[in-house]
């Protein structure tokens, strides 16, 4: 049994669901993006998505319009399996770090730091050149992210030493024989 002292905080374990929660979100929602884009095989890919956008009011006398449209003609099937692909790959790793952080799983912390931490430079850079307020947000909270668990890394890797010296052996019992005089 853990001493009360070393066990995590209620809000330690809250945060880590929540990060879990998140990761595993986006993995799922990427997972169904990859769906998507195969529905998209053997389909004309600019027509349907050319009638979405005049379903949603969009002007398609529009140049980025037209361009955005066109661009999407050249799209190959050999494209889309490629690109789904590369989803599905993404969404797994997403998956995973989210169900080892439900799982409690240190391996899924560091994976999770390692993973997140990797693309902050590209969040910056994106934010820098087409800035906007969401992109700012999802920033701090990934930054958030590593900051926490490698805090919650930090102060477990502190506490094994103690949790070691405080757990007691429990004796084991002698051995009972069963011999005939």
């Amino acid at each position: 049994m853990v001493p009360s002292s070393f066990s995590p905080s209620r809000n330690e374990d809250r945060y880590l669901r929540w990060i879990a929660i998140y990761t595993f979100g986006k993995g799922i929602l990427l997972c169904l993006l990859a769906i998507g884009f195969l529905g998209f095989l053997h389909r004309d890919v600019d027509a349907i998505v050319g009638n979405w956008m005049s379903l949603l009011g969009f002007n398609m006398e529009n140049r980025h319009v037209v361009s955005f449209l066109a661009r999407l003609d050249k799209v190959t099937d050999r494209q889309l399996r490629e690109l789904s692909g590369i989803t599905f790959a993404v969404a797994g790793v997403f998956v995973t770090q989210g169900s080892g952080l439900l799982l409690r799983q240190d391996w899924a912390k560091y994976l999770t730091i390692g993973v997140t931490s990797a693309l902050i430079p590209v969040e910056i850079v994106e934010s820098i050149r087409h800035f906007g307020w969401l992109k700012i947000g999802l920033l701090a909270v990934n930054v958030a992210v590593v900051a926490f668990l490698l805090a919650n890394l930090r102060r477990e890797k502190r506490q094994a030493p103690l949790m070691a010296a405080k757990t007691v052996p429990q004796p084991r019992p002698a051995p009972v024989g069963c011999e005939t005089v």
